[in-house]
């Protein structure tokens, strides 16, 4: 499998050939290496017991950041699933409340979804996809019914996996979109790895983005381990999907480095040599190359990011395990936004059994 995909866009899409200025880029990598030090932290917390469980994101570092730098996280909104933490961190979420779910103190994380517009975490595989289509449906309602024109929509963007495109829900979104033409971009992260089985084996033609044409969405091919081509690609879909064209597929290939998840042991079903083989240039030290190389960057400067990376991950340790568990009342507050007189009577039988204990 090859993760060093040349860009490529199908159907009506084009992209912009301006190369990202080196301050941009700069911060990019910033955010990279904080990335890459909070997950590969976050193994260890669960190591630690610190948090009982987590899936890793490393190799991914520049298919998330660089997809959200693309947005516009005023208007915009994300659905992740639940191996985003890169586009958590930089969407501006706080690490420690994204990091609830894994510490199980609350489902989804504790961030405010409205003001940090990124949804809670998805864990039913390819179901937020209906969620991101719905939502950008009710925004190009909402400019029909206001009489504006649908040339400048909110867009959502939907992460996915290549395994999750195997899912009916990706079908009933993708198609929604496409009779629909709503503001949504999916962005497909091919890490080669649909848990312990590869790409090959279960996207039919090998290509996600292919699919597109079959919805009557325009499609981009990218390379995952390039920054700068995501945001490049993104942006160039959200600038369709905002124009009232309709939604576009983004498939960055990329490589999951790590296990799928804490639990996962990779070494079943590859080896070390697969992983070095397959796996493609590491998008980090990709990155400081071309920085350093353009005499944009110089070492110091890039142990100065990793230190900070390092004094950040200290601080959302601290946080995450300060957590302490959620008063038990609130598993019957949120369940409906009018209660019921079945949830009225569990909570009270929960209240006397909690007191007598």
């Amino acid at each position: 499998m090859s993760v060093t995909a040349t860009p490529e866009a199908h159907g009506a899409l084009e992209l912009d050939p301006q190369r990202l200025p080196a301050d941009e880029l700069k911060r990019l990598l910033a955010q990279m290496i904080t990335v890459r030090h909070l997950d590969t932290s976050a193994i260890a917390w669960q190591r630690q017991g610190i948090i009982p469980g987590y899936a890793p994101m490393q190799g991914q570092e520049a298919a998330q950041v660089g997809s959200i730098a693309a947005l516009d996280m005023s208007r915009d909104f994300v659905f992740p699933t639940y191996r985003e933490m890169g586009a958590a961190y930089a969407a501006g979420v706080d690490m420690a409340e994204y990091m609830a779910t894994h510490k199980a103190t609350w489902n989804g994380g504790l961030h405010d979804p409205v003001k940090h517009r990124f949804t809670p975490i998805q864990t039913v595989i390819a179901g937020s996809a209906l969620h991101a289509v719905g939502w950008a449906h009710g925004q190009r309602l909402d400019a029909i019914r206001e009489g504006r024109e649908q040339t400048d929509l909110p867009a959502s963007l939907i992460y996915l996996g290549d395994g999750a495109s195997s899912q009916g829900d990706i079908h009933e979104a993708m198609n929604f979109a496409g009779v629909f033409k709503t503001p949504t971009v999916f962005f497909v992260q091919n890490n080669g790895w649909a848990i312990s089985v590869p790409t090959e084996r279960q996207v039919a033609g090998g290509s996600v983005a292919a699919r597109g044409a079959g919805y009557g969405l325009p499609s981009v091919a990218v390379d995952g381990n390039d920054v700068e081509a995501v945001v490049r690609a993104v942006r160039a879909a959200v600038a369709h999907a905002r124009s009232g064209a309709g939604a576009v597929v983004v498939e960055a290939f990329t490589y999951r480095r790590g296990p799928h998840s804490t639990s996962d042991d990779p070494g079943r079903y590859r080896t070390l040599e697969d992983e070095r083989r397959d796996a493609g240039p590491d998008p980090i030290e990709r990155l400081v190359e071309r920085l350093v190389a353009d005499g944009e960057l110089t070492e110091a400067g890039v142990e100065e990011f990793r230190a900070e990376a390092a004094a950040f991950e200290e601080r959302t340790r601290e946080a995450v395990a300060a957590q302490g568990p959620r008063p038990g009342a609130e598993m019957f507050e949120y369940v409906y936004q009018e209660t019921t007189p079945v949830l009225q009577q569990q909570a009270a039988q929960w209240r006397e059994e909690s007191d007598h204990a």
